[in-house]
């Protein structure tokens, strides 16, 4: 029987999870016309800089950025060990399968090369997680570790009617709980859910939640705290979920739709989004945040009269949908 970490599905998780599709469906059109590379590495240096941010890094995003583009960086070395390790396995991102155990050791390997001496392999000593002068955590025995981890894989990859969003905040827990390797756990585990989550949507590759991890560190450690005492995930869920809605709207915010500037364009952009269901005048001004009430109108007007769109329904109850791409009038 494949193994149930234990978690539950709580209204906020429920509200939060159609928020992130919400989000998700707006930003799969309003994203298309921006710079993907250059989209995808500012993201990863953020996402690097944050990450190793979090477990002591001393380099600034600007020493990052100077590391990725070939210059010489003045900082300790096993900081700037740790940031040129992480750009080595983030130009790895696309190969590696979140659903794989193997390439999860391989991740490992890369990310803590030269930092520790049994990097890409389970650790064999016992861990305990101390604040100040106090243990906070003590993980599973090292002999329960090979066992712990095939049973969290063979979760992720059961398909069951856990959400693969859910999947991946679950997983990051449990993966700090378990803490199977003797250093590079909390980076490993932010990793893996952007990693399962770009499997979820790749728009995820252009989103920096370790970011906002880092800003609310405090509260990060306090709710895996939480779910140690309680011994469930849900917290963590809670809380991760709320991290990725606001990353998605501030990646929204963050960039303006500067090519969309007719009715024509407008319609052929939300047409992403929106496809060929029915929709209100209020999606399609969910999609284009900038526009008028009256703007919107005259956009939806010029839709039905140049046969885009089909319209039923009047003034406040009107939906409008699109035409086949085909459709000759």
């Amino acid at each position: 029987m494949t193994y149930m970490p234990p978690f539950a599905i709580t209204p906020r998780i429920f509200s939060l999870s159609q928020s992130i599709s919400h989000a998700l469906g707006l930003l799969e059109g309003e994203k298309l016309d921006m710079e993907p590379v250059r989209l995808r590495r500012d993201n990863n240096i953020k996402t690097i800089q944050s990450s190793l941010a979090i477990e002591g890094n001393t380099l600034s995003l600007k020493q990052v950025t100077h590391i990725f583009e070939g210059m010489r960086v003045i900082g300790p070395k096993k900081d700037i060990l740790e940031v040129k390790n992480a750009l080595l396995v983030y130009e790895r991102f696309d190969q590696l399968n979140p659903l794989s155990m193997r390439d999860f050791l391989q991740a490992h390997k890369i990310l803590m090369k030269d930092l520790i001496k049994d990097n890409g392999a389970w650790r064999e000593g016992g861990v305990g997680i101390f604040k100040g002068s106090k243990v906070a955590h003590v993980a599973p025995p090292a002999k329960r570790v090979p066992e712990l981890m095939s049973a969290l894989f063979e979760f992720l990859k059961k398909n069951n009617e856990t959400p693969f969003l859910l999947k991946a905040c679950i997983f990051h827990y449990e993966l700090e709980f378990i803490h199977p390797f003797m250093d590079g756990n909390g980076r490993m585990g932010r990793l893996w859910q952007q990693l399962l989550l770009s499997k979820e949507n790749p728009i995820f590759k252009f989103i920096t939640v370790e970011e906002l991890i880092k800003d609310n560190q405090k509260n990060y450690y306090s709710v895996l705290g939480q779910c140690d005492k309680t011994g469930d995930s849900t917290t963590f869920i809670e809380f991760s979920l709320n991290l990725i809605l606001m990353a998605l709207e501030t990646y929204r915010k963050s960039t303006s739709i500067s090519t969309v500037k007719d009715p024509a364009s407008r319609l052929q952009y939300a047409r992403k989004t929106l496809q060929e269901r029915w929709f209100s005048r209020k999606e399609y001004m969910d999609i284009f945040k900038n526009i008028s009430t009256s703007t919107a109108s005259r956009d939806l007007k010029f839709g039905l009269d140049q046969e885009i769109l089909e319209k039923k329904g009047d003034l406040n109850q009107a939906l409008y949908r699109y035409f086949p791409e085909n459709f000759q009038g």
